[in-house]
């Protein structure tokens, strides 16, 4: 990987271009503009690449994309196409490397890697559904560029508060990414999600500016291990930047709904006063729970970036910590919480990987 990863491009063009000229039924697989597509198999690579020897964390991985590759219709049988042209395009961009004892490992992996894919898919296809539809039911632009959706899903759709689906709309055919929930799974069965268009954000923009009541989208499955453990009693400390206060709303409701009386710090982070658009909900919650704290931290009032908010407050040692925001975000914020003193196995958040994936 070290080798081809200065050439990422060439080896990823070249991959596509020998699949899709060898095995030409698979290109209705892919979206009809494959620019958003074509650094994600390279990034998935490096992702199993970098976890190959911890297998507990290579396999979930592994696992949860094969489960989501359902949604676009892929099948066990084009698995080896897509090895026999990954191989293809690593042998002619790593030859400085390349032997027949490195392709017999890379064979060997792949394989593995493959069946782990499989048999997760083949798994969640006796429990639940390759995709749902949705109907929107109400869309409420907060500002200029950040929507409220509000969906009904066609049938019970399982997550868990501070999980995310993958959603793709019908002007971006096979075009999918992640938005957080941002609601604790309701009575009614429907869904919340806050959206931001981002520039050149195919779906976001999509979502936001173009979408109206009546339109139906469709949803993956529910992803993500951002999640409460309800067995524990300890202190929540939550940083939500944008849009990623949306996961931090949906933990807040799912333990208010259990009663739970565990403290809980929500900061959230924003440019302006006005980017703060879901700052009344957040209060609300707060005057019906004592346990709850929430602080807004606006970056062009203090001058402060939301993970160094949190260094006039504590200590969070005994904390539970959960970040959620851009990917640059949850970097910065990983290390502020390291030097609050909370370890490592206590922060949680969505794999930067994924994040970077999705895109927008």
């Amino acid at each position: 990987m070290a080798e081809i990863g200065p050439i990422a491009d060439k080896v990823t063009s070249y991959f596509y271009a020998l699949l899709f000229v060898r095995h030409p039924e698979l290109r209705s697989l892919f979206p009809a503009a494959m620019d958003t597509q074509r650094d994600r198999l390279l990034k998935a690579l490096l992702t199993a690449a970098e976890h190959i020897d911890n297998p507990p964390v290579l396999v979930e991985y592994l696992q949860n994309l094969g489960r989501g590759h359902r949604k676009y219709g892929t099948r066990p049988e084009h698995y080896p196409a897509v090895g026999e042209c990954l191989i293809g395009a690593l042998s002619k961009y790593a030859t400085g490397i390349w032997d027949r004892e490195t392709e017999a490992a890379w064979v060997r992996a792949y394989t593995t890697m493959s069946q782990v894919m499989i048999d997760a898919a083949a798994t969640d296809e006796l429990r639940a559904p390759a995709w749902w539809h949705a109907e929107i039911v109400a869309h409420e632009l907060r500002t200029a560029d950040v929507a409220v959706l509000t969906l009904r899903p066609d049938q019970p759709y399982p997550f868990l508060a501070g999980q995310y689906a993958s959603l793709e709309t019908p002007w971006w055919p096979r075009v999918w990414r992640h938005f957080s929930f941002a609601s604790a799974p309701r009575s009614d069965g429907l869904l919340t999600f806050h959206v931001k268009a981002v520039p050149a954000g195919w779906v976001s923009n999509s979502l936001v500016h173009r979408a109206r009541p009546g339109d139906v989208v469709r949803l993956g499955p529910a992803g993500g291990s951002m999640t409460v453990d309800h067995t524990r009693d300890d202190g929540l400390l939550c940083l939500g930047g944008g849009t990623g206060i949306a996961p931090i709303k949906a933990m807040v409701e799912d333990l208010a709904e259990r009663g739970s009386r565990r403290p809980v710090e929500v900061f959230y982070g924003a440019r302006t006063d006005h980017d703060l658009y879901d700052i009344d909900t957040l209060l609300r919650l707060q005057q019906s729970h004592p346990w709850l704290a929430v602080r807004a931290v606006v970056d062009q009032q203090a001058h402060l970036q939301l993970p160094d908010a949190i260094r006039g407050y504590g200590p969070w040692i005994e904390c539970d910590a959960y970040l959620s925001g851009p990917p640059g975000m949850i970097r910065s914020g990983i290390a502020a919480l390291r030097a609050a003193g909370i370890p490592a196995h206590r922060i949680r958040h969505d794999s930067v990987e994924e994040l970077v994936v999705a895109g927008d």
